[in-house]
């Protein structure tokens, strides 16, 4: 009785591991089939005109995509120097103060923001920023990514502040050091291997939005270097490029979309590499 019990335990053992093993290369193989994909649609038509050329009139053919590259940079940027200050000190708040009820509504509200469709917050920046500037602008479209942005980074840090042993903590309130003294001497430097690890991840987030975008920032044909104006983006001019009638511009859709495939996929290797020196 008990050796048919422990075959049978023995047979259910292998079949789950074939079924999960079989899950993982499932999920693997679309990765690489997409990338693949890419590649072949796309490789062929990346060179240095491609990368550093504004687009041309569809009909000349030609051109690149350097203009989309500089504004998804700019907007990138700016929308980190704003989302990333009050993601990480929202995050240190809800770990070292954020056991009461204020504590609990911001990790609601954040955590609602998180599963917010992007669009909401393009149509919400829309009416906040652009239709009072009259016109749309790379900074209403920093704004709109920084709000997808400082959520995700505030319910990291909190995690990531959590694993700081308490132990140390103590230890240095034990000296004699003020509660803002070990937050950020202490605390702080522990923690930042997983910060870092969290602040890359909302930058990947955010550098393939679209939907928000099209509200905010709209798009330009040429070089822009001010905030203040319409400005283009890697998303947004995949999104033109791909959705017009010229081959040539959804070919060019393509080489696009294998360059903003690499930036993410290295983002992601930057992110595996953050996580391996710490946890």
């Amino acid at each position: 009785m008990n050796e048919s019990v422990h075959n049978r335990r023995k047979l259910v053992s292998k079949i789950m591991t074939t079924v999960t093993a079989a899950c993982a290369i499932f999920a693997v193989s679309i990765l690489l089939i997409i990338l693949a994909y890419i590649t072949i649609r796309g490789a062929a038509s990346i060179n240095w005109e491609f990368i550093t050329s504004v687009p041309k009139p569809a009909l000349d053919g030609g051109g690149g995509i350097g203009n989309a590259i500089l504004g998804s940079a700019i907007m990138t940027v700016l929308a980190s120097l704003i989302g990333l200050p009050i993601g990480i000190g929202a995050g240190v708040y809800l770990a070292e103060f954020g056991d009461n009820w204020f504590g609990s509504l911001v990790r609601f509200v954040s955590d609602t923001l998180i599963g917010v469709p992007s669009i909401i917050v393009g149509i919400f920046i829309y009416t906040l920023l652009v239709l009072p500037m009259g016109g749309a602008s790379g900074f209403a479209g920093s704004v709109a990514l920084s709000i997808i942005m400082i959520p995700i980074v505030a319910r990291t840090t909190e995690e990531m502040i959590r694993l700081v042993p308490k132990s140390m903590r103590e230890g240095a309130l034990a000296l004699g050091a003020p509660q803002w003294r070990v937050t950020w001497n202490i605390v702080m430097p522990a923690a930042l291997s997983g910060i870092a690890t969290g602040a890359i991840l909302a930058i990947a987030r955010i550098s393939g939005e679209t939907a928000p975008l099209l509200f905010t920032a709209l798009n330009s044909r040429f070089f822009n270097y001010y905030i203040d104006e319409p400005m283009s983006s890697l998303t947004v001019q995949i999104y033109n490029f791909a959705t017009g009638p010229f081959p040539n511009e959804q070919q060019m859709a393509w080489a696009a979309s294998l360059i903003l495939v690499g930036l993410i996929l290295i983002i992601n290797i930057l992110v595996r590499i953050l996580t391996r020196k710490k946890f």
